[in-house]
């Protein structure tokens, strides 16, 4: 069912225990409102803790809360009056959903989710979920504390590519500038995420060498199978370093991560990604999106580029 901001602030604060989790895989913004959320509602004096169903990367350690942050283990039985999804649809909790029992209410940002939470507000003209938790905790007529806005400020500006993308809007921007005032340091968020091992970066340089040009360059793409992702200690970053070649309109990474289960990222300069992803069960938002293809490598390459390929409009 679909609720008003207000009707989320009001679930808010009517409940007292509360659980917050986010996507597996998470990212800057999942990792960032899951926390900001946290610090405000613990301000409100409840009883929260926020749980993720996967590795937590080291580089969000300088996020206030990152040592809080846990996964659910076999056998856990959690009873709460509310449990919190944050930037995701309920499919891609892995394991809390099982764990946790109380009502489930999703606040989201992506066109695509799939609805199937007890409640849902979602909002797709923010940059970030971490947008609609600034706004929430508007609606609440509450403060933001300097650990509450770093951690907001992080998604925000992470989902917005650094106040980039086109999803960045004046709204956008005045939630960072408030956030900012508020105690935000932007300089030790970047620099914290901005930090790579040898390793990764390496990793970077060797997952480039597969880059191949597809439909006359207006798509660029990078295929991983399982073999060469065994010699290649990471390649986190990927789609965003190759959206920058000059004159491709999409971006693609697809890596087989276990054999016979491909993942794929994808981002656009004007093309609606989500169109390509729903075919695949995935979904996201009309520049970025990705899904999981259940297929052999060379199987999901296959299907990928045909997707893309029916999605392309002719050259003009």
């Amino acid at each position: 069912m679909k609720i008003s901001l207000r009707e989320t602030a009001a679930v808010l604060s009517a409940a007292q225990k509360v659980v917050i989790t986010a996507h597996t895989n998470p990212d800057g913004d999942a990792i960032g409102s899951s926390l900001g959320l946290m610090h405000f509602l613990k301000s409100l004096g409840k009883d929260v803790q926020v749980l993720i169903d996967d590795d937590i990367p080291a580089i969000f350690d300088m996020l206030p809360g990152y040592e809080l942050l846990g996964k659910p283990e076999e056998g856990q039985n959690i009873a709460a009056d509310v449990l919190v999804a944050l930037d995701v649809s309920l499919d891609r909790i892995g394991r809390v959903k099982d764990v946790v029992d109380a009502e489930v209410l999703n606040i989201d940002h992506h066109i695509t989710n799939d609805g199937a939470a007890d409640k849902l507000y979602l909002d797709g003209t923010c940059a970030a979920t971490a947008e609609i938790i600034y706004q929430l905790v508007k609606e609440m007529n509450g403060s933001f504390s300097r650990d509450c806005a770093m951690c907001l400020y992080t998604g925000l500006a992470t989902d917005s590519g650094w106040f980039r993308y086109s999803n960045t809007t004046p709204e956008t921007l005045r939630a960072g500038a408030e956030l900012l005032a508020a105690g935000a340091e932007p300089n030790l968020i970047s620099e914290g995420l901005e930090r790579r091992p040898y390793e990764s970066l390496k990793g970077l340089a060797d997952a480039l060498q597969h880059m191949e040009l597809f439909h006359e360059g207006r798509v660029v793409g990078v295929f991983l199978d399982f073999e060469m992702l065994e010699h290649i200690e990471s390649a986190e970053g990927l789609v965003d370093m190759i959206r920058k070649v000059e004159g491709t309109e999409l971006a693609i990474v697809l890596k087989e991560k276990e054999k016979d289960s491909c993942r794929v990222s994808m981002r656009s300069k004007g093309l609606d990604v989500t169109k390509i992803a729903t075919q695949f069960g995935g979904g996201g938002h009309v520049r970025a999106a990705g899904c999981s293809i259940a297929r052999p490598f060379a199987e999901a390459k296959a299907a990928l580029l045909a997707a893309i390929a029916d999605a392309l409009e002719p050259q003009a």
